[in-house]
C-alpha cells in the first residue's frame, strides 16, 4: 500500500466519523455543555459550564478548553467537539467581546478581574 493509499483510506475514515451540525463555538463564550459518562453498566449526563479559553482546530481532532472557577479553584477542561460520542448538549449562555485567539491570561487573574466585556 502506497503513501497515497493510506492517507486516501484514513482521509475517507475521518470523513465517516466528522459530524456535520457542529455549531460556531468562539472563544470566550460561556456554554454549558453535557458529556456523558458512563459509571459501571450505568449512563449518565454531567453538565460542564465555563468560558472557551481556546480553540485548537485540527479537523477531527479540534478540541476546546473550558475553563470555570469551581470552589475558588480554576478547573480547565479540554472536550473534543468531532467526535460523535462527545458533547451532547450545547447551550450558549452568552457571548463576550475578546481580542486574543487565547485566553490563557484569565489563569492568573481572580475574582471580579475574570469577567469578559459582552458582546451587544
Amino acid at each position: 500500500m502506497t503513501r497515497l493509499d493510506k492517507q486516501l483510506t484514513i482521509k475517507q475514515i475521518e470523513d465517516y466519523y466528522l459530524r456535520n451540525n457542529i455549531p460556531k463555538i468562539e472563544v470566550g463564550d460561556l456554554i454549558k455543555i453535557g458529556v456523558t459518562i458512563q459509571e459501571g453498566n450505568k449512563e449518565r449526563t454531567q453538565f460542564i459550564e465555563g468560558i472557551v479559553i481556546s480553540i485548537h482546530k485540527a479537523y477531527l481532532n479540534s478540541t476546546i478548553t473550558i475553563r470555570k472557577i469551581f470552589q475558588g479553584i480554576g478547573v480547565e477542561k479540554s472536550i473534543s467537539y468531532s467526535f460523535p460520542e462527545n458533547p451532547e448538549h450545547k447551550d450558549y449562555e452568552k457571548k463576550s467581546k475578546v481580542r486574543r485567539a487565547k485566553l490563557y491570561y484569565l489563569r492568573n487573574r481572580i475574582g471580579k478581574a475574570t469577567r469578559l466585556k459582552t458582546k451587544n
